[in-house]
């Protein structure tokens, strides 16, 4: 832990589970968005000099839209610029030493996970700045029925997004492109649901399958400064099977369009969020 979150947040007041905390993902590199070596989660959702240099950065806009309670960021790429974006704002802040995946994320803010004040959770991508305030609140009240709690999108095309394949109410699994590409057609048809990588979750569940996720790894092979190499990682998804199997209840809230989710990875979708909060905010 780099620094101790400030005790005198407010707390939230939400249907179902009255203290919520926040843990925002933004450790990684943002590789896709070319000639930008910062951290993606500063980037500018109004343009000034250039595409890259602006106001009102994408970070600070997803925090304000979460409910009040303990909020946590996971860093690692350029972590000293986040830190000192965010300074002001009474968060924590945990370091991921590798970047391996979600599910490590998770697992290096063990300790605001297993210590924070709160009874649920929300996880979140720094790089996610449109989701409404009302959406997560609807993720929280469902876990008052709920241990886990998605939130899923219907996309114009899937691409390569992770679905959802349910049972009435609930998710069993969440299935990645790489395996559902591979599904007869009139099966993939089926899957109309995405994962958003956004989740709602009971603090003592997640508590409890921290060492199952950890124990859970996956080899995979990335390019690391010009070099393939082998390294290990963890992902959240492999939570939502793990807590299907054992009998928990895993639920999903729709977002209400596909700009509500979309993740700012590269330069196209950098001048679309631009575009979006300039007719949002009518700038």
């Amino acid at each position: 832990m780099i620094r101790p979150a400030d005790p005198s947040e407010e707390r939230a007041v939400l249907k179902g589970y009255p203290r919520t905390g926040a843990l925002i993902l933004a450790a990684g590199r943002g590789s896709r968005m070319k000639g930008f070596e910062g951290n993606k989660t500063l980037l500018p959702l109004v343009a000034g000099t250039s595409v890259f240099q602006g106001s009102h950065p994408i970070l600070p806009h997803i925090l304000n839209n979460l409910p009040r309670g303990p909020k946590a960021l996971v860093v690692n790429h350029r972590k000293e610029e986040v830190i000192e974006a965010t300074r002001s704002l009474g968060l924590a802040y945990y370091m991921q030493p590798v970047l391996n995946g979600t599910g490590g994320a998770l697992l290096a803010a063990g300790a605001f996970l297993r210590e924070g004040d709160f009874d649920s959770l929300i996880i979140t991508m720094g790089d996610v700045p449109f989701v409404r305030g009302a959406t997560y609140s609807r993720l929280v009240d469902e876990l008052a029925a709920k241990h886990l709690v998605v939130l899923g999108f219907r996309p114009a095309e899937k691409k390569q997004y992770g679905v959802l394949e349910l049972e009435n109410d609930r998710v069993t699994r969440i299935v990645e492109w790489k395996y559902w590409r591979d599904h007869p057609k009139e099966r993939q048809m089926e899957h109309s649901l995405c994962n958003s990588g956004i989740y709602a979750v009971r603090k003592d569940a997640l508590v409890r399958y921290l060492p199952v996720l950890q124990g859970k790894p996956h080899t995979v092979l990335k390019e690391r400064d010009g070099k393939t190499t082998e390294i290990q990682e963890f992902f959240i998804t492999d939570l939502v099977e793990c807590f299907h199997q054992d009998g928990l209840k895993v639920g999903y809230v729709v977002a209400g369009d596909e700009d509500e989710v979309m993740g700012i990875d590269d330069i196209t979708a950098l001048e679309k969020a631009q575009r979006l909060f300039r007719g949002k905010f009518r700038l």
